[in-house]
């Protein structure tokens, strides 16, 4: 770390401390050879995550896109803002707790769907139709059908 005063690299750690709810940590240096003290602040570097879309194209995954969609889902529904956080803040703990810094709109799609599922019926079938792109009331219709086949009201 070079000295901003002096320009100098021979600089030494005087104090560290860890910032409160941030991956970061407070250095307090001190320049060997001018004396002057300086704070440095070190944080980790998350790598990306990069959603494969259906056509092909890639881009970053990101978790407030991902809230919108569960929101729209739950509109007018009994769901709490805080639990559709927490479901998007588990599914990118996920993702980065299996080192997957590519996965495909498919994988968070079902990933979303899997939670909403436990959470709200009508939200799920409501974010169903759009991340699958129903055509017809039929397919809704089969969807309906297979959540009453596996005893789901």
């Amino acid at each position: 770390m070079n000295c901003p005063f002096c320009g100098l690299p021979d600089t030494r750690v005087v104090d560290s401390r860890d910032i409160e709810g941030k991956d970061a940590v407070r250095r307090r240096r001190e320049c060997i050879a001018c004396g002057q003290r300086f704070t440095t602040f070190e944080k980790t570097e998350e790598i990306p995550i990069t959603v494969l879309k259906r056509d092909g194209s890639a881009e970053l995954f990101h978790p407030d896109k991902l809230l919108r969609g569960l929101m729209r889902a739950c509109t007018k529904r009994n769901v709490p803002t805080s639990q559709l956080e927490e479901i998007v803040a588990d599914i990118e703990r996920e993702l980065r707790e299996e080192l997957l810094y590519e996965v495909s709109s498919e994988r968070v799609g079902n990933m979303a769907l899997d939670r909403l599922r436990e959470v709200d019926l009508v939200a799920y079938v409501r974010f169903a139709s759009v991340y699958r792109q129903f055509e017809n009331v039929e397919e809704f219709k089969r969807e309906l059908e297979t959540l009453a086949k596996e005893g789901i009201r």
